[in-house]
């Protein structure tokens, strides 16, 4: 069993001991511990460390772990009500409301309860992480001479020289700030670009933290919709023309979530007319380091292709590390930079050194390649998996394009299908996917979902759960008054 799992169950089992003891009474040795229910050390360690920060134990070193007096005294439970006028009382004056709606973005952040098959997932599966590598890497920075000092706002010359070659062209370290991971670097660039109330164009369907950012900062989404290559450009120019925007937020690279990619012939049209707009493009380039076995060459980043300082690029190790591996960077060409840097040393001050370091250990190492050609060639076969495990049945969940790159597929369902309806019925029936409708800006043109295939465990997880997404289908489809599901066979394709 993997060692968070087992951690969770050993706290469990303690947790519901703990009415043996009384307060203030010593629990068995950490010894005793691992020899009944057959775990670590170190798990046993973590478990009573976890209920010691709930309160429950007090560990004494030496001496061993005690149960925890009882609380004192109920908690006084006041009237809030006057939040509701405070919280909105301004509202009047905002173009656009600052509102936070984080539910698209949960519905990937939050774990599914056990014997969930997780197909919500936004990160790789710690079977996938390079753990061992990314430890070594901070045990290795931890011992550098003033690692624990005030580092540069900008962030660490050396990996903000790292980052600066892996995007190319003309940039350098000096056009690179480091940040705390995409999404930093992603509410940064558009605070920068766009004040409160001014529209930003986004790609439809697009990733639904980038809307949540945008929505919290008061700003307005307008939705420029994308195929399978990528950005409309025709679509782009309208949208430009018609709201008046500065900005444009894309992601040319295995696009969330429909995994896209930008097909050359629209690379300099997309910059071209963003320039005559007078507007900058967020390039968002997320998943560069997930490309699967099969993908072949890939198109460098819109960056590296603008001399003008067009492009505010974005980019980050946490997709192909860890989510706790918090470290991305921004880069940008001319005055831009300077606000990007100031808004960004303003909000965090700075990315603590020692993950700064530790991202140079991990990326200098010799780990970090077979890492990245391990992970291509398993996402491949994942990849290949699911989509054969959904084309394999009844027509009812079709594939309008398959990446080669990124950790999810992009799922249409039939006409009229209800998808809160059958995102319920899925989880019922074992399986959390992520519904489409957070994906749009605005009203969505079919029912889809996004399954990834990176936070499960194997490909026989991938296998069972697109059976019991099967199973929620005919529940949710067949009932009376539903859309029927197309027979296998009928030419029912989706969009392309």
């Amino acid at each position: 069993m993997h060692e968070r799992s087992s951690v969770g169950e050993l706290a469990d089992r303690l947790r519901a001991e703990l009415n043996r003891y009384s307060p203030g009474e010593k629990l068995p040795s950490s010894r005793a511990l691992v020899e009944r229910f057959r775990v670590s050390p170190v798990t046993v360690s973590r478990a009573l460390a976890r209920l010691a920060a709930e309160g429950l134990l007090v560990t004494r070193p030496g001496a061993g772990a005690f149960r925890a007096a009882p609380r004192t005294g109920a908690r006084t439970v006041g009237d809030t009500d006057w939040q509701e006028v405070a919280l909105s009382a301004d509202s009047s004056a905002e173009l656009v409301p600052r509102s936070v709606d984080a539910s698209g973005v949960l519905a990937s952040l939050a774990s599914p309860p056990a014997g969930v098959i997780e197909f919500n997932g936004g990160y790789l599966h710690p079977s996938l992480q390079p753990e061992r590598a990314m430890g070594a890497a901070l045990t290795r920075a931890g011992r550098r001479p003033g690692v624990w000092a005030r580092p540069p706002v900008e962030g660490s010359a050396e990996l903000r020289e790292w980052f600066a070659r892996g995007i190319g062209g003309a940039v350098t370290a000096a056009d690179v700030l480091i940040t705390a991971g995409g999404q930093s670097a992603l509410t940064t660039a558009l605070r920068a670009l766009a004040p409160p109330g001014a529209p930003v164009l986004v790609e439809s369907p697009t990733y639904p933290g980038m809307l949540a950012i945008a929505r919290a900062a008061g700003l307005r989404p307008v939705p420029v919709p994308v195929d399978a290559d990528g950005l409309k450009p025709a679509l782009l120019a309208d949208a430009f023309r018609a709201s008046g925007a500065r900005a444009v937020v894309c992601q040319p690279l295995f696009q969330n979530p429909t995994g896209a990619v930008l097909a050359p012939e629209r690379r300099p049209e997309v910059l071209r007319i963003a320039r005559d707009a007078g507007a900058f493009v967020i390039e968002d380039d997320f998943v560069r380091r997930l490309a699967h076995e099969d993908a072949g060459p890939l198109p460098p980043p819109l960056a590296a292709e603008d001399p003008d300082g067009v492009v505010v690029h974005v980019s980050s190790l946490t997709k192909a590390t860890s989510p706790s591996f918090r470290v991305g960077a921004l880069a940008a060409r001319g005055p831009v930079l300077e606000r990007l840097r100031a808004i960004q040393v303003v909000d965090t001050f700075f990315v603590p050194l020692p993950l700064q370091e530790a991202a140079l250990e991990l990326v200098g190492s010799p780990a970090w390649p077979r890492h990245l050609r391990a992970v291509s060639a398993e996402l491949r076969h994942r990849r290949e998996t699911m989509a054969g495990a959904l084309r394999s049945g009844p027509g009812d969940l079709t594939l309008p394009h398959v990446p080669s790159g990124g950790y999810h597929l992009w799922v249409r369902l039939p006409d009229g299908t209800d998808e809160s309806a059958l995102v319920a019925g899925a989880l019922r029936a074992g399986v959390a996917v992520a519904p489409g409708r957070p994906y749009f800006s605005a009203e969505p043109p079919a029912a889809q979902l996004r399954l990834s295939f990176a936070a499960v465990a194997g490909t026989g997880e991938i296998t069972e759960g697109v059976r019991r997404l099967r199973t929620a289908c005919e529940e949710v489809l067949r009932r009376p008054g539903t859309a029927l599901l197309p027979a296998a066979g009928d030419g029912h394709t989706g969009p392309a």
